[in-house]
């Protein structure tokens, strides 16, 4: 449920090691991060649309040191362009920050309707769109229950975390409607009140309550604006959540939708793999939020002058439509993936995941396709707060605690941008085997359809975050195999030694070091200085 010549390769990573030798360029010491002192003023708001970007010493903000690196060590180099996939819910390639960096398939003729490269996806100009006009679909598990009870382990737990589900959904959706009806209530007698409906809670702290209804209505509103900074924000929140309480009862929870029959094809078929249309964006561009919001972390056009920059400055974006508003399908995961690898991309980002993969081989299977063809795959690790060394989340690249089947498979976490016990974002799910390394995933600033900008946040954040990084290495160390990328980010990255919450809970602390198998932050100042010295043979991983 949304990544030169030869002579100049090696040129670069000799002018990056001749700076490591300097006093100025050298890695991040433990020591020096251990001793920064969390911020305590609130971020300005050019800070907190940047702060993925910016670096903990000189910012006190846990960031991934981007701006740093571009200062001191790649402002004098050439980078080789690289194609990075984005497996999502589709990508506005018309987008502002965007177009420029959208890849474009050499060997199609646009709009004539033949499939000029003969890999049997016509006219697939920027990427293929493997969900057609979908955009709404059922969870897996209610796909399992929709089949009925074949006896399996898999129907039983589908179908009890079904039934709790939906009556969870539709008692959370009637009380969301109760909670925005209550708040407009006391919202027209608060505002008849004061003459105004732009007030604070300062003024609500201030009225007299004269009637029973006026003091009601202050006490709902002072009570609710603590998940609000005002009353028309908290609107739009109740709103939101009703939305997404519908959706699921709609569709992702509903066992009489049915839209996969629209595309034509058998999703339990995987040789039946020839359907969708090159349309990336989808049938409706709002649909298409998350995958652009994605492709801007990477990749938004940098020093432009607009929006926002991405973290990598020669990436080309190639857009795989395949996560519906609900559960993936194993097999457009499966496909679209072999797409992005067969089509030159050397950096892919899978930012969903789902609790059950009825066809989990086909995935994995796409997985060592893309380790065999030094693809590395940048994968979110989730948003459940859950162990996932316990717990299973698809897609992955290990059962459990089993061997890894990649080497060339990173699974990140999420960050906040406060460096103290809540420096792991509340909803991001862990591991010590299955979590490599985390990266900024609360309140990313990014591009979203129409030539826009928002703050979003998720693992599904924090997975382009890191994805930037490890196509910044591949452009500017194009020999480094897709396996050194992935060693890279997890060796160079900061290792604070702290304590944090788990999902927000002060009573539930743990070392950091102990919730993903690196114990670090994504750093790219310092995954560029290690790529420097691998690549120059000084250091052997």
């Amino acid at each position: 449920m949304k990544f030169i010549k030869p002579v100049l390769v090696t040129a670069t990573a000799a002018m990056i090691m001749a700076s490591c030798g300097s006093p100025k360029i050298v890695a991040t010491p433990v020591e020096n991060i251990n001793s920064v002192t969390a911020k305590k003023a609130e971020l300005t708001e050019n800070q907190l649309e940047n702060w993925m970007h910016l670096d903990l010493l000189s910012d006190t903000i846990p960031g991934m040191s981007v701006n740093k690196a571009y200062t001191e060590l790649l402002k004098d180099l050439t980078p080789k362009k690289i194609i990075v996939g984005v497996v999502d819910s589709g990508v506005d390639i018309e987008h502002e920050d965007l177009k420029n960096v959208i890849w474009t398939n050499e060997d199609e003729i646009a709009g004539n309707g033949i499939d000029d490269d003969k890999n049997g996806y016509v006219d697939d100009i920027h990427g293929w769109n493997f969900l057609g006009d979908i955009t709404n679909e059922n969870l897996e598990m209610t796909r399992i229950v929709k089949k009925g009870d074949d006896g399996s382990e898999m129907y039983k737990e589908a179908k009890a975390k079904f039934d709790q589900d939906l009556q969870e959904a539709t008692q959370n959706k009637m009380r969301y409607e109760q909670l925005l009806q209550a708040v407009k209530n006391a919202d027209g007698i608060v505002t008849e009140k004061l003459g105004t409906s732009d007030y604070t809670k300062e003024d609500l702290a201030g009225i007299e309550a004269t009637t029973p209804e006026l003091q009601q209505s202050v006490g709902i509103l002072s009570q609710m604006l603590a998940y609000a900074p005002t009353v028309k924000e908290l609107k739009e929140q109740l709103k939101e959540g009703i939305e997404y309480f519908s959706d699921q009862l709609n569709y992702n929870l509903n066992t009489s939708f049915e839209a996969r029959s629209i595309l034509g094809d058998n999703p339990d078929d995987f040789t039946d793999n020839k359907y969708g249309n090159n349309n990336v964006i989808g049938p409706d561009k709002e649909e298409a939020k998350h995958g652009t919001h994605v492709a801007g972390i990477i990749a938004a056009q940098r020093n432009n002058g607009i929006g926002m920059d991405g973290v990598a400055n020669s990436v080309e974006i190639l857009a795989v439509r395949a996560v519906p508003n609900g559960d993936e399908y194993d097999k457009d995961i499966a496909l679209g993936i072999r797409y992005a690898v067969d089509n030159g991309a050397k950096v892919i980002n899978t930012s969903f995941g789902k609790a059950y993969s009825p066809h989990a081989q086909w995935v994995y299977d796409a997985i060592k396709y893309a380790a065999d063809n030094d693809v590395l795959i940048v994968n979110a690790a989730g948003n459940d707060t859950h162990n996932i060394d316990e717990v299973d989340v698809y897609p992955n690249d290990a059962v459990g605690t089993d061997p890894e089947m990649s080497d060339t498979f990173l699974t990140i976490g999420a960050l906040n941008y406060e460096y103290d016990a809540n420096l792991v974002a509340t909803f991001s799910n862990y591991g010590k085997y299955n979590v490599d390394v985390f990266s900024p995933g609360v309140k990313i600033y990014s591009t979203v359809p129409n030539s826009k900008y928002e703050f979003l946040q998720g693992t599904s954040m924090a997975s382009p975050a890191a994805a930037g990084v490890a196509a910044l290495i591949r452009s500017y160390f194009p020999k480094l195999k897709a396996s050194q990328v992935k060693q890279i980010i997890m060796q160079s990255g900061l290792a604070p030694n702290m304590k944090v919450n788990i999902g927000g809970d002060p009573s539930n602390v743990v070392d950091f070091a102990d919730l993903s198998q690196s114990g670090k932050m994504v750093n790219a100042y310092n995954a560029l200085i290690l790529a420097a010295q691998v690549d120059a043979g000084k250091v052997k991983l």
